[in-house]
Formats: C-alpha cells, sequence, structure tokens
C-alpha cells in the first residue's frame, strides 16, 4: 500500500457517491453496502492502517491528536479531500462543515466510537457543525470532505 494505491481506492468510492446529498439517506447507503466487514471498509482500515505504521498517515499532531490531509480534492477524488485522525478518549476542535462531511470510523479499540457511533460511516449534513470526539478507546477517522472545505471556527453560544 502506498499514497497511489490509496488514491485510487478512495477514487473507487468517491466516484460512487460523488453529486450524492449528504445525509441520512447517504449515511445509510454507505453502511448498508459498505459497513464494517466489507471489502471496502476493511480495504480502507486496513490502509490507514499501514499509513499510519509508515508515517504518510496522521503525519502531524497537536492537541493529543495525530491528523494529517491525505489526499486534497481534485478530479481524482472527485472533489472530495480525504482527511485521516487518530484519536483516544479525545475531544477535538469545534469546526463547521460548509458542504457537509463524510466520516468513515475505524475503532482501533473494540466498541470504540466517534460522536458516539460504532464502526462504520456518519454523515454531516452541510453547514453543521461539532467537536469531534471519541470515546471509548482509540479510533481512526476519515474524513471526506467536499471541496476539502471545513471551518474552525469558535462554537456559536
Amino acid at each position: 500500500m502506498d499514497e497511489n494505491t490509496f488514491a485510487a481506492l478512495m477514487g473507487r468510492l468517491t466516484r460512487e457517491i460523488a453529486g450524492a446529498p449528504l445525509g441520512t439517506a447517504l449515511q445509510m447507503h454507505l453502511n448498508a453496502d459498505h459497513g464494517p466487514g466489507s471489502d471496502l471498509f476493511e480495504a480502507i482500515f486496513d490502509a490507514c492502517k499501514i499509513g499510519v505504521k509508515e508515517g504518510w498517515i496522521c503525519n502531524r499532531e497537536g492537541g493529543g491528536i495525530r491528523y494529517g490531509r491525505v489526499l486534497k480534492a481534485t478530479e481524482a477524488t472527485h472533489g472530495f479531500s480525504v482527511d485521516v485522525v487518530d484519536m483516544e478518549n479525545r475531544v477535538g476542535p469545534y469546526h463547521v462543515h460548509p458542504n457537509g462531511e463524510i466520516d468513515l470510523i475505524m475503532p482501533l479499540t473494540p466498541g470504540a466510537c466517534f460522536d458516539a457511533n460504532p464502526a462504520g460511516w456518519c454523515v454531516y449534513e452541510p453547514s453543521s457543525g461539532h467537536r469531534p470526539t471519541v470515546t471509548k478507546g482509540r479510533a481512526l477517522v476519515l474524513y471526506l470532505l467536499p471541496q476539502g472545505a471545513i471551518d474552525f471556527t469558535p462554537e456559536a453560544a
């Protein structure tokens, strides 16, 4: 596994979901067709673990969170950027998703959750925001961001 192979793997997924509205229907589709145990889920999870081990995924650290943008939003990724974070029992900084966010939750500790969601997919609609939170252990979370858009802003009161 290397960055080019990872990019091709992600391109297969982003081609499938390009143009789909970000919301509950997409989340249900991804979990039904590409949830834990599926070939695609396991291939992405394995790729992320290899990338972390080799240092080309999650190659930065801040506030106890390892993270990194693996792929920029390009035609090859159908306009999605790909970021991966490695978090353990941690709350991340508040941010807003101007165009939405698609998350793949990959627990490294059995039972670890991301924003109270177990292993699988979580989709946030455009203009949503949150403080990303991993509980019950350690997890890798892959973020697909349409046009790479994310705004780290103070949380609204």
